[in-house]
């Protein structure tokens, strides 16, 4: 019997019942949003739809403009198969992350969803996945949102544009906005995903006024970029932000912070590309563009276009102008031993290392050599960076939270086991994701395998539980665990290790330091605050005020 007809056979009781819940047909559970009807699957004990349209593809003639809704369809449709990745390169090299998809296309706005079975009004999660906003995908196995479902979460995971094709601005493409504006298609993506959930989660037994954003890394960073966007306002109660880099951007027109304008990036790209004007770039193949663009030395970041998003990053939280919602967020020990393409060549010798420092850092360098001293410099250099993009970056986003009276947490992921630790990635860089999704069993192919023994296994339900104890009620708790303390007066913050352990002032003494330059560099207005710290730092200006 084809899907029609057995809507047809439900009837309209059926359908009641669909309005807030999934429905259990014989082949799987069926919900009636206000787009229209969908089959699901059932899976590890939860409803699942996969690849559902939240907007119209951005193809051809459409390629580099806001998305538009996916329109309403008359009967049912299956989500039984996960749509397409949005285009991105192919990695070269292989390394832990590398995951390639089966599926690309320009046709890739689509969302995935978990629900529990018989859900109502349940808190939803909106995962947002990372990748440098190259690469990366919504359904890949270790964001398998089951495991979170059962804890009575609805979860929600979402493709958005990538690299060039998500991220690009240029005058031609400013020139036809209305709002003369370009770039940032990715991040609007995600503002239209976060209004789908809005109109139609209900029909999944989700809460529309329930919905945390969620993401890592690049995912964490569009995390911040939202909570930062006058148009995602109100679509999101509260934030967890997992190795976010609250780096600085470029600006749209104006030549700022070591940055050439975005117009003029976009401009130099299409150059080299040999695209004459928009129309060239638009006719071109979306794969020959993505795996095109990272080799002219292109990075995509968002733009700030006083539109979307209005100011740099830091800006927007000193002014106290973000989402004033609850936060969890925080940084991991090892990030940078899975990124080193990150730290620069390290010095010959010890003295070198100390005596670049100190010609940089001027009257910071004491301060430097104190937290990361030249006896052991290629471990310091590690450590930086760490600290300069993801230490800094969790903390200030718990400060500017408190500050704001919102509930805010901080942790610092310092957890190894043997086939992370015996090749160097101790607490690397994403490592927690699998520990807080419960999917262990489901990461990449080349990603250090944690022994499902009773340790790993604690942690990991401890992870979930705190997760998704957050994402109900804004305070993470989980059964069996220590209490997670507010980050407040005492700088608490909660430390994974073999088990959590609650603790107070995580790298201390490092947040100072980097607020610190990051003032100094904002104040003289010609440098940024991106990975190009520790010997391969630009002079330090002079001190300045930044309040």
């Amino acid at each position: 019997m084809n899907l029609f007809r057995r809507l047809a056979v439900l009837g309209a009781a059926a359908f009641a019942l669909c309005v807030t819940a999934p429905a259990q047909a014989a082949e799987g559970p069926v919900v009636r949003t206000p787009d229209g009807a969908l089959l699901g699957v059932a899976e590890n004990g939860v409803s699942v739809f996969k690849g559902i349209r939240y907007a119209q593809p951005p193809v051809g003639p459409n390629r580099w403009r806001p998305p538009v809704p996916a329109p309403k369809w008359q009967g049912g449709l299956r989500a039984t198969e996960f749509g397409p990745a949005c285009w991105q390169p192919v990695p070269r090299a292989q390394s832990i992350y590398s995951d390639p998809p089966a599926k690309m296309a320009e046709d890739c706005l689509f969302l995935n969803v978990w629900a529990p079975p018989n859900a109502k009004g349940a808190p939803v999660m909106v995962w947002i996945h990372g990748g440098s906003l190259v690469g990366g995908f919504s359904h890949a196995g270790i964001y398998d949102g089951a495991r979170l479902a059962k804890q009575g979460v609805v979860v929600v995971s979402i493709n958005y544009r990538l690299g060039i094709l998500g991220y690009l601005a240029h005058p031609g493409l400013s020139a036809e906005s209305p709002q003369k504006v370009s770039g940032n298609y990715g991040l609007l993506d995600q503002i239209e995903a976060l209004r789908w959930v809005k109109r139609n989660i209900a029909a999944f037994g989700g809460d529309p006024s329930q919905v945390t954003i969620a993401g890592e890394s690049a995912g964490g960073l569009s995390v911040m970029y939202l909570m930062a966007a006058p148009d995602a306002r109100g679509l999101f109660s509260k934030a967890i932000a997992q190795s976010a880099y609250m780096i600085s951007m470029p600006e749209l027109k104006a030549r700022r912070f070591g940055e050439m304008p975005a117009e003029a990036i976009g401009a130099a790209l299409a150059a080299k590309l040999g695209a004459a004007d928009v129309a060239q770039l638009r006719a071109a193949s979306a794969q020959d563009l993505v795996n095109a663009a990272p080799a002219t030395g292109y990075f995509p970041l968002g733009t700030v276009d006083g539109k979307v998003l209005p100011r740099q990053l830091v800006e927007v939280f000193d002014r106290g102008e973000q989402a004033p919602v609850p936060i969890l967020a925080g940084s991991n020990s090892g990030e940078i031993r899975s990124l080193r393409f990150l730290v620069p060549p390290p010095p010959a010798t010890a003295a070198e290392y100390e005596a670049a420092i100190r010609a940089r850092y001027g009257d910071l360098a004491d301060a430097f050599l104190k937290l990361y001293p030249s006896a052991d410099y290629k471990e310091s250099m590690l450590s930086t960076t760490r600290d300069a993009l993801y230490t800094w970056t969790a903390e200030r986003l718990v400060r500017r939270q408190t500050a704001l009276g919102r509930p805010s947490y901080l942790y610092f992921w310092d957890h190894g086991f043997p086939a992370s630790d015996s090749i160097g990635l101790h607490g690397f860089h994403g490592g927690e994701i699998p520990f807080a999704f419960g999917t262990l069993d489901r990461t990449p192919p080349n990603w250090p395998k944690a022994e499902p023994d009773a340790r790993e296994t604690a942690l990991s339900d401890a992870m979930v539980g705190y997760w998704a104890s957050f994402v109900k009620s804004g305070r993470p708790t989980a059964a069996g665990a220590p209490d997670w303390p507010a980050f407040g007066e005492q700088q608490a913050y909660m430390a994974f290790e073999d088990k959590p352990q609650a603790k107070t002032d995580v790298e201390p003494g490092a947040y100072e330091l980097y607020e610190e330059v990051v003032c100094r560099r904002r104040a003289a207005g010609d440098q940024n605050w991106n990975w190009n710290v520790g010997v391969i730092a630009p002079d330090l200006p002079p001190k300045a005020s930044c309040t």
